[in-house]
C-alpha cells in the first residue's frame, strides 16, 4: 500500500513535462514574424514552423524554422524547446552565441509568441496558425 501511494504521489506532485500522449504543439504551423526593433537587420517573414518531438530526449521538442521564399521553404534553424502543457506555453532557444528566448502560446489551433534576444530586447512578435494535415 505504501508503494502505491508512493507512485501515486509521484505522479501527482512532481511538475508534468510533455508526456506522449500530450500532443497539442506538434505539427506545423504557419503565419507571420514581425520586427520590433527599427533600423535592426531583422526583416519582417512569412514562417512556417515544424515542431516535433526529439528523437533522443522524450521531453524536448525541436522545432524546424523556414521563412517563405517566393512560395517555397528556406530553412533557417532549429531550435530546442520545452512545452508545459498546463500553461500551454512552449518555450525554445537556438544554439546561437546569443541569448535568445523564443516564448509561445497555444490556445487552440492558434499560437502567438515572441523573441527576446539578450534578456530585454523584443526582437520580433509571431501569429502563427496550425496547418492542416
Amino acid at each position: 500500500m505504501r508503494t502505491l501511494f508512493f507512485k501515486l504521489f509521484l505522479v501527482l506532485a512532481l511538475p508534468s513535462p510533455m508526456l506522449a500522449s500530450d500532443k497539442a504543439v506538434l505539427g506545423s504551423w504557419e503565419g507571420d514574424s514581425k520586427c520590433t526593433v527599427p533600423e535592426s537587420p531583422c526583416h519582417d517573414e512569412h514562417v512556417l514552423y515544424q515542431i516535433v518531438e526529439d528523437k533522443k530526449d522524450p521531453f524536448q521538442l525541436n522545432m524546424d524554422g523556414y521563412k517563405i521564399v517566393d512560395g517555397a521553404p528556406d530553412f533557417m534553424g532549429t531550435l530546442t524547446c520545452h512545452y508545459e502543457s498546463k500553461t500551454a506555453a512552449l518555450s525554445c532557444t537556438s544554439s546561437n552565441k546569443d541569448k535568445d528566448d523564443w516564448e509561445f502560446h497555444i490556445l487552440g489551433d492558434t499560437m502567438s509568441g515572441r523573441l527576446v534576444i539578450n534578456g530585454k530586447t523584443l526582437y520580433r512578435r509571431i501569429t502563427l496558425h496550425r496547418v492542416p494535415k
